[in-house]
């Protein structure tokens, strides 16, 4: 059993059972130590909607700050190694794989992160950091092509980012 999971499975805490704070309401780190080292898989996926010109000019490499997936893409898996820092009750754990997706379409691009680890909790965080981090990139990549006349974003947006899989299982099984 994950430490935010009930004792039935999928089903979420009640607020007298929540792990992350104490009984008088103080915030802590889940103790984990106790837990079986298993191997775990989490992937994360979102999107970044742009404007058809900004895509082609990504898809042509044709963006003045450089090559725009390369880039999130590093910030991605940047993202993911450092997520323990960012996430004050995340616990530090080793990541021993990240992959990372780009699909281009018309007016968006989306980004899929998977991440492996084994340890003692899971990496859903890592894979949802990721994702978020290396669509920021392409946003600051691609703003100038982005920004209207007011200097805002009316077509641009981060939008549709989830927990897509997540497994584990014991290494001898």
């Amino acid at each position: 059993m994950r430490e935010d999971e009930s004792e039935t499975e999928g089903e979420p805490r009640t607020a007298d059972e929540l792990t992350h704070t104490t009984e008088s309401g103080e915030v802590r780190m889940v103790d984990v130590g106790s837990k079986p080292d298993t191997n775990r898989r989490a992937v994360a996926r979102g999107e970044i909607r742009l404007t058809p010109s900004t895509i082609a000019a990504v898809e042509a490499d044709e963006v003045g700050k450089g090559d725009v997936l390369a880039t999130a893409r590093i910030g991605a898996v940047q993202a993911v190694k450092h997520t323990w820092e960012t996430i004050p009750m995340c616990h530090q754990i080793p990541i021993t794989n990240v992959d990372t997706d780009f699909a281009v379409g018309d007016d968006r691009i989306e980004l899929t992160v998977a991440v492996e680890t084994t340890g003692k909790t899971g990496c859903e965080m890592e894979a949802l950091e990721g994702v978020t981090t290396g669509l920021n990139v392409v946003w600051d990549m691609v703003k100038a092509a982005e920004k209207d006349a007011d200097g805002g974003y009316p077509d641009t947006r981060i939008a549709n980012v989830e927990v897509v899989d997540k497994t584990k299982r014991r290494p001898d099984a």
